[in-house]
């Protein structure tokens, strides 16, 4: 039996451009968990997550990290994302990498 490597050009196919949003809203759908479950989990509201999953929201890398740990995640990875997100946001042409 063979599996298939899922890298980022099928998570872009799924789920369009690599984002918090987009990253969180995988994980919650991999664990098979509603909106309202996992933001009890989170400790927010269904429509705080529902606005961070669209990104019409984006923590703080404070609140990004925290989320990455109550989730099992790194909590760099998502820090890296909120701050990709903030950047394009603010319309900044920069890509945010850990050295």
């Amino acid at each position: 039996m063979t599996t298939k490597k899922y890298d980022t050009d099928d998570f872009k196919k799924d789920y369009g451009p690599l984002t918090f949003g987009n990253a969180l809203e995988a994980h919650r759908k991999c664990e098979g968990m509603s909106q309202k479950d996992f933001a009890q989990i989170l400790g927010i509201s269904a429509q705080s997550l529902c606005d961070i999953e669209k990104s019409r929201r984006i923590p703080s890398p404070k609140r990004a990290a925290k989320i990455a740990h109550q989730i099992g995640q790194p909590e760099i990875f998502f820090i890296q994302l909120a701050l990709q997100d903030m950047l394009i946001k603010e319309q900044l042409n920069y890509k945010v990498s850990v050295a």
